[in-house]
Parts: structure tokens; C-alpha cells; sequence
């Protein structure tokens, strides 16, 4: 039987919270109601057993770890030396989302939650064939994330309204026309009563 987790990527109080540097983007969460659906299929995940992972990124001050010249956003963010750097509030998973029994997978480099961590293994270690992303972006973080784990072999499932990017109809565009071509698409209440109905049977 297939067994699912969920992804939560980089839903980080540096990123879309108190502490973020991204305004543009914590307004779409707020116009999607990214946060609440998120929660919704959180907390249903943890009522049905379901595993429910925290992909977070961060920085060293020392930048080991991180390739900081290969990518123009990158650059960009570290005009900041104290941009998300690990063991600073910023990188904390906001605090409504976050739960003890819940797992994270953290990264130094890059924008997709696989490579360079030990999430492959984590996921199978719990003999999990399937994964839900929920969080942000759908500029870098969601598309990077279904195409690794479809390459893996996990069957994907996007929230569509547990995920947002920036602009809106870029937002719309990539979960129609990338999205689509990767992994199966539902809603935070979809999925939820779903979830509701199999613990029922």
C-alpha cells in the first residue's frame, strides 16, 4: 500500500513571516490563504499518521556548504550577510505550521528540497512512495521539488492552494502548464476530506 508524506517547503519565518525579505510573495500566500490551507492539511495529515516533513534552507555565516556565485538570485540575497543564516529565528518554520512529532530537512545550497540532503532517505525509511508539497514558490521551490521527486520515483500531489508565487498569473501559469506535466493536483480541502474518508473506512 502507498504510504504518503507531506512537504512543506521553506514555509520559514525568513521567507514568508515576520522576518521576510520577500513582501510580494508573503502577500500572495495571504491572497491564496497559503498559511491556513496549509495548516488544514497538516493537521489532517498528522490525525491520519501521515509524516509530515519541513524542507527548510539556511546558510553558514561561514557560506560552507552554499555556492554563493552561481546563480543570480542567490548573489543577490547574500547582499545580506545576515540573510537566513542557520540558528537565527529566520529560519525557523512558522510557528503555526510547526509540531514536535513532525520531521525537517534542511539545506545549505540550491532550491530544491533533494539534493545535497538526506530527504531521499528519510522518506524511505518510512517506506513513503508518495509526497504533498504544499509552501513556496512556485517560482523556484514547488516546480524544483516535483521534478526531483518524480525522478526519484515518489508520485507527486501539489495543493494548489497551499502554494503561491509571484506574479499571480505566473503563479497560475506554472501549476498549469509545469505542475500539470509532473504531478497531480488538488485542493487543501480536497485533499483533507479525502484523508477524512480513508480513516473513516
Amino acid at each position: 500500500m502507498e504510504r504518503t508524506a507531506v512537504l512543506v517547503m521553506e514555509m520559514q519565518r525568513g521567507v514568508v513571516g515576520d522576518l521576510t525579505r520577500f513582501p510580494d510573495l508573503v502577500t500572495a500566500c495571504r491572497l491564496r490563504d497559503v498559511v491556513p490551507n496549509t495548516a488544514a492539511v497538516l493537521e489532517a495529515a498528522r490525525a491520519a499518521g501521515i509524516p509530515v516533513v519541513h524542507c527548510t534552507a539556511a546558510f553558514r555565516a561561514d557560506r560552507a556548504g552554499s555556492h554563493t556565485a552561481n546563480c543570480p538570485f542567490i548573489v543577490s540575497l547574500l547582499d545580506d550577510p545576515a540573510h537566513m543564516l542557520d540558528g537565527t529565528p529566520a529560519v525557523e518554520v512558522l510557528p503555526e505550521l510547526r509540531h514536535p512529532g513532525d520531521l525537517e530537512s534542511r539545506r545549505l545550497h540550491g532550491f530544491s528540497p533533494f539534493t545535497g540532503t538526506s530527504l531521499d532517505m528519510t522518506l524511505r525509511s518510512l517506506g513513503v512512495s508518495a509526497v504533498v508539497a504544499v509552501g513556496v514558490s512556485l517560482n523556484l521551490g514547488i516546480p524544483g521539488l516535483a521534478l526531483e521527486a518524480v525522478n526519484l520515483g515518489y508520485r507527486v500531489t501539489v495543493v494548489t492552494d497551499a502554494v503561491a508565487g509571484v506574479p499571480e498569473e505566473y503563479a497560475r501559469s506554472v501549476l498549469r502548464h509545469t505542475i500539470s506535466l509532473l504531478a497531480t493536483r488538488t485542493t487543501a480541502a480536497g485533499l483533507v476530506e479525502r484523508w477524512e474518508a480513508e480513516a473513516d473506512r
